[in-house]
């Protein structure tokens, strides 16, 4: 032992003393105090301060939430500590510094401490406040001292955390606070990849990529075929199909196809339009071509009498032949008049016949186009169900040769990473089930798992 003297008397050198000693012994006490509090703690003063409202949905994780730097943390072995005892001298107003007894300790297999004077000191499950209480006592005890001594016992080294299957480097890792699982697969080396795990990961890109443009593509080609199956039966409503539910913008197709339905129909419907307008037109001027022809032929009839007459007065020597001459003129421009009338009436009937034949041709080539177009998306729809089969496959192939694969997936859809938490808190290991985020213990065993879940 060795003994530091400090002040002989004095009131300055006392109280400076006293206020060393007060604070090492409740140092511990403080410690604990500002320890940071466990997940139940913390749950228990959320309900407290914010009744009436819903709890927030639990972890997969069972384990507590509550690390090493809370003031419940059971010692273990492998567990290094660091210690240092000092003993107040009241008689002379000093502190006794137990050089010998200090330093740095890890607790054995057998869960105990080797001291110089006290011996074996089990430490396994036990506090580092319960184990400086008990150097304290063992030593006023040993040396029959009238203080007890106080100790101060910190962990210096927490032991190790284990960490098993699907990583890539498997085996024993130091444990540092707040190291969470997620963490943990990181110190080793990530999750574990094949030979070939680059090219796995590279083809699951490429097909993850494929997936989601033929995707893409199949929606549309599904809104088109709604569309034109509603141009095909007359129908002005263009309802979402079935299998567009669940497709993030199916509204918004559906609503550019409802826009597209609605404009070739307009343009169809003004083209048959512009075809009755033209038919009406010329059915009235073929009515008015039968009314010209019908007053012409009157003035014909009346020509050709009054020619009758004036040849007869002629013959008698009555009339000059040049009367009779003009009467013939006019006689023969009227039948030139009825003949471009009947002309122009055959040219308006073959008009309306070629507008009839034009407003068939329309309606056909409509019917034809809205049904071709039908083949063509169905067919398109068939080979995009193919190219999705095979890139789903080739993804499938991929995450089920290489785990490295999993990480290009932010939907987490393809496969699923299991893990499980192997802890011993003196009652015998129990394996629980947790996420990524769960926070670890010193001496937990980490297993982790890839399982191939498909869609």
């Amino acid at each position: 032992m060795l003994k530091n003297d400090h002040s002989k008397s004095g009131s300055p050198a006392l109280l400076f003393a006293a206020g060393a000693l007060l604070l090492s012994s409740v140092a511990p006490v403080l410690a604990q105090d500002k320890a940071p509090k466990t997940t139940q703690q913390t749950a228990t003063e959320a309900e407290t301060a914010t009744p009436g409202k819903a709890a927030a949905p639990k972890t997969p994780a069972a384990v507590p939430a509550s690390g090493p730097a809370s003031g419940g943390y059971k010692l273990g072995v492998m567990d290094k500590l660091r210690i240092r005892v000092a003993e107040w001298q009241p008689a002379d107003g000093t502190v006794r510094d137990w050089d010998v007894v200090g330093g740095e300790y890890t607790v054995g297999p057998s869960g105990a401490l080797s001291l110089p004077f006290i011996g074996d000191l089990d430490a396994a499950g036990k506090t580092t406040a319960e184990v400086a209480g008990l150097i304290g006592q063992q030593l006023r005890d040993k040396f029959a001292l009238r203080n007890l001594p106080s100790a101060s016992v910190e962990i210096s080294q927490y032991r190790p955390v284990y960490l098993a299957g699907d990583v890539t480097t498997p085996g024993e890792f130091p444990y540092s606070p707040n190291l969470t699982v997620l963490k943990a697969v990181s110190l080793a080396g990530g999750l574990r990849r094949s030979d070939a795990g680059q090219r796995f990961a590279k083809d699951f890109i490429n097909a993850q990529g494929d997936v989601a443009v033929y995707d893409n593509q199949r929606g549309r080609l599904i809104a088109r075929r709604a569309r034109l199956v509603a141009e095909v039966s007359g129908s002005r409503d263009l309802p979402i199909p079935a299998e567009l539910k669940d497709v993030p913008n199916a509204a918004q197709l559906i609503a550019s196809e409802t826009s597209l339905m609605k404009s070739r129909r307009d343009r169809y419907e003004l083209q048959l339009q512009a075809l009755n307008e033209l038919r009406s037109l010329l059915e009235s001027e073929v009515k008015s071509l039968a009314q010209k022809t019908e007053t012409q032929q009157r003035q014909l009839d009346l020509v050709s009498e009054n020619r009758d007459k004036m040849s007869r007065l002629t013959e008698q020597g009555l009339a000059t032949s040049s009367r009779l001459l003009t009467i013939e003129e006019r006689t023969a421009s009227i039948q030139s008049t009825l003949l471009d009338i009947d002309t122009s009436t055959l040219k308006a009937k073959q008009d309306i016949s070629q507008a009839n034949q034009d407003e068939i041709n329309l309606r056909n080539d409509w019917e034809a186009d809205r049904a071709k177009e039908l083949q063509d998306t169905e067919a398109e729809l068939e080979k995009l169900g193919l190219q999705l089969t095979t890139s789903r496959q080739l993804i499938s192939e991929a995450v089920a040769q290489s785990a490295e694969a999993l990480r290009f997936d932010p939907s987490k859809t393809a496969a699923t990473i299991k893990y499980t938490v192997v802890r011993d808190e003196g009652d015998g290991p129990k394996e629980v089930a947790v996420d990524e985020n769960a926070r670890l213990m010193p001496g937990d065993v980490v297993k982790v798992t890839s399982e191939l879940l498909m869609q």
